[in-house]
């Protein structure tokens, strides 16, 4: 049974590769018209767009998704949206089901890729974690996403979760960047990701409905960024072990 799920996952991640390419292309144009509209009304655009896309492609993929907590998410307010990160399936479901316009922390390396990088660069805030002055340039320049009424999606973990633990340890730059701007966190978990696309098995995709979980919003009050970063690891954890299934 192992070797014919192996083939399967196979089988499975090039019907996700050709679906993902074609519906892609479907999309390509009307997303990069929005680059010609100002922010946050040109974001709004490009992430409904991008939820479109998402909408078509995962059901394709035998990945249906479901949200929940959306109305955790007041009008008229900017959250710092912090998610869990196991698998490179992450980056495609977070910021399409975030609701409103919002950018995400990514690094350079996927805006290299031919057409992709251009969409990849639109829904995000790019970072060289290499570079000292490139991660000063992002932690600049996701101030003023949220100066913009835009949310700001980050992994805390920093990369996918390679450990046992159902969490790995937080960086402080998301609650650094709360303390600094006062914006709530928004705790968001996504569940499942990892069955799909596993660590360590190239070329293997797994169809499995998936989940996101949107927390209600924390303030920062007169907590430190090491605090907030310690109360938030917590109540991800936590509720990603209640939840998990």
């Amino acid at each position: 049974m192992k070797i014919v799920k192996e083939i399967l996952a196979r089988v499975f991640a090039l019907w996700a590769m050709v679906t993902f390419i074609i519906t892609f292309f479907i999309i390509f144009i009307p997303s990069m018209l929005t680059w010609l509209i100002p922010e946050p009304k040109g974001q709004a655009w490009f992430i409904r767009i991008a939820r479109l896309w998402m909408n078509i492609w995962l059901p394709l993929a035998g990945c249906p998704i479901k949200i929940k907590g959306k109305e955790n998410f007041a009008p008229g307010h900017a959250y710092i949206v912090t998610c869990n990160h196991n698998s490179l399936m992450d980056v495609p479901v977070s910021c399409p089901y975030i609701p409103g316009a919002n950018k995400t922390i990514a690094k350079t390396s996927f805006a290299k890729i031919p057409f992709f990088g251009f969409f990849y660069m639109k829904g995000s805030v790019l970072v060289d974690r290499k570079s000292e002055t490139s991660r000063r340039q992002s932690y600049e320049k996701m101030k003023e996403v949220l100066r913009k009424g835009m949310h700001m999606s980050i992994y805390p973990e920093g990369t996918r979760n390679r450990t046992g633990e159902p969490m790995k340890k937080f960086h402080e730059g998301a609650f650094k960047l709360a303390k600094e701007t006062c914006n709530e966190i928004i705790p968001a978990i996504l569940f499942n990701t990892k069955k799909v696309l596993p660590l360590g098995k190239p070329f293997y995709f797994w169809p499995s409905k998936l989940e996101m979980h949107f927390l209600e919003p924390v303030a920062v009050g007169s907590q430190t960024a090491e605090q907030l970063k310690v109360k938030i690891f917590n109540l991800m954890k936590e509720y990603y072990v209640q939840h998990l299934h």
